[in-house]
């Protein structure tokens, strides 16, 4: 917790983003940029840029000795958007190079690292080749398609001594770290519960047949997923709602609340999880849940909890996403960059925020929390070069994210499972372990 401290304190803000390194240390950007020189910089391939990518390279981009090298997508229209957008900055880096196929970003000696806003079902496998490759990964949440594919997410990163971070970039905030540090000390006293909350208003889906795109390489877009034919409505974003590629809501964003919740409880693996909901909205052709509470044990007497709505957006404690820790001395609120602490009774007793914070404007898919981000990937990048572990350590990452896989798991089956608090592995129920894991499509398996 004070090595993150300490380097949140580091980490200044300039109008072109967050530099870091030079201004610790009493240099200005511009200095510290000629003293570090070519060979403290980083080059970033970007892949997935239809939506939520093209604004973190742009976020990349804007870091100090950072170069977005190589712009990735199999959707061909979407690659020139992207490099307008990295080669509109003041100064003006060099053009990106464009490709379609991300196995050959990773092959590409000349880039250090990648950051993945692809499917998740593409998140671990492309993780793993680019650590083989001897690339550091940011990869967005969820950290995997599956349980099992964290395990080797994990496995990879360490193998092959990589930094692999996680797209959670509450972890990197410098108000919500104090908030948490606070819980830790006692705040609130024992904490024992967390509640957490996500809410939207989607629309209804339906899938309807024909032809490929023109622009789009849907081979590649399958890449290690069983191969099906294409359906109109699918993509760009709809694949969520659809098991064979997608997590559902849980993961799309409930993993964000889960790990921060399980960071503030100082909890790993649950003893026991369980899931109710449903489709309940509309009758779609959505196979995740539209409306959905999970809920996990913890060992200890400690709880956590879940609730969602995608179709229904009124807000919950008048935010449309958050998190509430209560503890037996009170309460403390979180959602964003800030924290509110309440005595048993609700009273108000501290109240902080991040004035140059924008917030998390919480039903912005592309570009949700851009102060937080650029923290996180700052931090990032420093873990790079100083080979140390980034706050969102893949470890971290695939324990919130396997709790919400866990999560779903038992909602698909309708009951609750046992889980062992060392791994978070399935006990006694051999139709839940048979999720733990998926199938691929025959020369696609992810090996570390």
């Amino acid at each position: 917790m004070q090595k993150r401290r300490d380097f949140i304190k580091k980490v200044t803000v300039s109008s072109a983003g967050f530099a870091i390194g030079g201004a610790a240390f009493g240099f200005s950007a511009k200095s510290y940029k000629n003293i570090q020189g070519a060979n403290n910089r980083i080059r970033m391939g970007i892949i997935g840029v239809n939506g939520r990518g093209n604004g973190m390279a742009r976020t990349f981009a804007r870091q100090e000795d950072t170069e977005v090298s190589c712009i990735c997508d199999v959707d061909e229209r979407a690659i020139p958007m992207t490099i307008k957008t990295v080669t509109s900055l003041d100064p003006t880096p060099p053009t990106p190079k464009s490709e379609k196929d991300c196995r050959k970003v990773c092959e590409d000696k000349s880039i250090d690292a990648i950051y993945i806003a692809t499917p998740d079902h593409w998140h671990t496998p492309l993780t793993i080749m680019a650590c083989k490759a001897g690339k550091h990964v940011y990869v967005e949440k969820p950290l995997s398609h599956n349980p099992r594919e964290g395990e080797l997410a994990i496995a990879a990163a360490r193998k092959y001594n990589c930094v692999v971070q996680m797209g959670a970039q509450r972890r990197s905030a410098p108000m919500l770290t104090e908030g948490i540090e606070q819980l830790h000390e006692g705040i609130i006293g024992r904490v024992y519960l967390a509640k957490t909350w996500y809410t939207n208003m989607r629309k209804e889906t339906f899938l309807t047949d024909g032809p490929v795109p023109a622009w789009l390489d849907y081979e590649l877009w399958q890449g290690p997923a069983p191969r099906v034919p294409y359906k109109e409505g699918l993509i760009h974003y709809n694949w969520h709602w659809f098991w064979h590629w997608g997590t559902g809501e849980a993961l799309n964003n409930g993993t964000h609340e889960i790990d921060i919740a399980r960071w503030g409880l100082g909890v790993d693996y649950p003893i026991r999880v369980s899931s109710v909901g449903g489709r309940y909205h509309f009758k779609d052709d959505w196979e995740t849940p539209d409306t959905q509470v999970i809920t996990w044990d913890y060992p200890g007497r400690i709880s956590l909890m879940w609730e969602s709505r995608s179709c229904n957006g009124r807000d919950i404690e008048g935010s449309d996403r958050g998190i509430i820790f209560y503890g037996d001395n009170g309460s403390l609120d979180t959602g964003g960059d800030e924290y509110k602490v309440y005595d048993l009774r609700g009273k108000l007793i501290k109240d902080i925020n991040n004035k140059t914070d924008t917030g998390v404007q919480g039903r912005d898919p592309t570009n949700p929390s851009p102060g937080m981000d650029s923290l996180h990937v700052a931090d990032f990048l420093d873990a790079i070069r100083n080979n140390r572990r980034p706050n969102c350590d893949v470890e971290d990452g695939h324990k919130s994210t396997v709790a919400a896989q866990l999560g779903n798991i038992a909602w698909r089956l309708g009951r609750d499972l046992k889980l062992d608090p060392q791994n978070g592995h399935i006990i006694d129920d051999k139709e839940a372990q048979k999720l733990w894991s998926r199938d691929y499509e025959k020369g696609w398996e992810p090996k570390v």
